[in-house]
């Protein structure tokens, strides 16, 4: 039998599915481009766990109504009180395989698994070589990217002289984008003996990953009264790249003291289109968080705390291994995995969480 915490969740899902089928039919979303989007892909993830609960429940009625016949009979029809069992056993069968399904999916996803996601990823300890290997996580996930058919989009990045990044922020959208990624959070460490280094001596150098849920305007309300914007050059390593027009903007957001900068577009406009997004998800992450923290969950049910102050992997080029240290697994294919061949690392993770929350249910 489902818990009461599960049925309840079933339920609310329900109604809001039904809420988002009449929303999709008025004339209102359906002029809303962002809206409808963000409308059509809630009603489709959703849609999974009602198809699954409503076949639950017809299965349970089809048990009262066996029992019903059981009752009423009270032994007049012989036929149907040898009919009945029989039935009654077909659909208790039934039912407990329905409830299983229902628990898989409860534990492998959630109101957030089929979002996009914003990816930060940012320079920490090792100085030029922590640059480098931003550089080469970026281009790693834009191969695994590739292969899974999503698209990638570079947002804001500041480049150093060597060719690395400060830090990159990019959007990632596709199939079950967030699912996939949201483990990527915490601090990556490298090993390895740097290009520049004539003495062959091995660093280490550190990088934090980021990964939030893409937040649309319906998920997230935003005052206007409540940010600040200032405008300025933008600023690199120098080349055309560099905008010689006052094109960049820092967005603040007061209650939150959260501040965007972007400049990476030529164009003020979509600068400002790219920090209000930026922003938006970081809203919708700290509001995920505080709900989470609220019901005693935070991060009970994923793989780690998902902190970027968490060291979670170790990237040993040397000898070509590969650590997660969440699930203490260990894969000698590290040139595989920087060329995108992440499956091999995030289906471990999926499962790893997929049990974690299947004992908790």
């Amino acid at each position: 039998m489902l818990s009461q915490g599960i049925v309840d969740k079933l339920e609310s899902m329900r109604a809001r599915h039904a809420e988002l089928q009449e929303s999709l039919a008025t004339p209102e979303v359906a002029s809303n481009p962002d809206r409808l989007r963000a409308y059509s892909k809630e009603f489709g993830s959703l849609g999974k766990f009602v198809s699954r609960y409503n076949g639950l429940c017809q299965l349970l009625d089809q048990v009262g109504q066996a029992q019903s016949v059981l009752d009423e009979t009270n032994g007049d029809d012989p036929e149907l009180r040898e009919l009945a069992p029989e039935e009654l056993d077909t659909v208790t069968g039934s039912i407990a395989a329905s409830e299983e399904a229902i628990r898989e999916l409860v534990a492998t996803d959630d109101e957030d698994t089929a979002r996009d996601a914003i990816v930060e990823i940012r320079a920490g300890t090792g100085g030029d070589e922590a640059g480098l290997f931003v550089a080469d996580l970026f281009r790693m996930y834009q191969k695994y990217a590739e292969a899974r058919g999503w698209k990638l989009e570079a947002m804001e990045s500041h480049p150093t002289d060597l060719g690395g990044f400060k830090e990159i922020t990019f959007a990632v959208e596709g199939d079950d984008v967030f699912k996939r990624l949201r483990h990527e959070s915490g601090v990556h460490r490298v090993q390895r003996i740097p290009a520049t280094e004539t003495s062959g001596r091995r660093h280490t150098s550190a990088v934090t990953v980021a990964v939030l849920p893409a937040a649309e305007e319906v998920d997230v309300e935003i005052n206007p009264d409540d940010l600040a914007w200032d405008i300025f050059r933008s600023s690199g390593p120098g080349g055309q790249g560099v905008n010689k027009t006052s094109s960049a903007v820092r967005l603040t957001h007061a209650p939150s003291g959260i501040v965007v900068s972007m400049q990476d577009e030529r164009s003020q406009h979509k600068n400002r289109a790219k920090a209000l997004r930026i922003l938006r998800s970081r809203l919708y992450e700290q509001r995920r968080a505080q709900k989470a923290e609220a019901r005693g969950e935070l991060r009970r049910s994923q793989v780690g705390s998902g902190d970027r102050s968490e060291r979670i992997r170790t990237y040993n080029f040397p000898e070509n291994r590969f650590n997660d240290h969440r699930i203490n697994l260990t894969i000698y294919h590290l040139e595989e995995i920087m060329m995108g061949a992440l499956d091999q690392v995030i289906d471990p993770l999926l499962e790893h969480e997929k049990l974690q929350r299947l004992s908790e249910l």
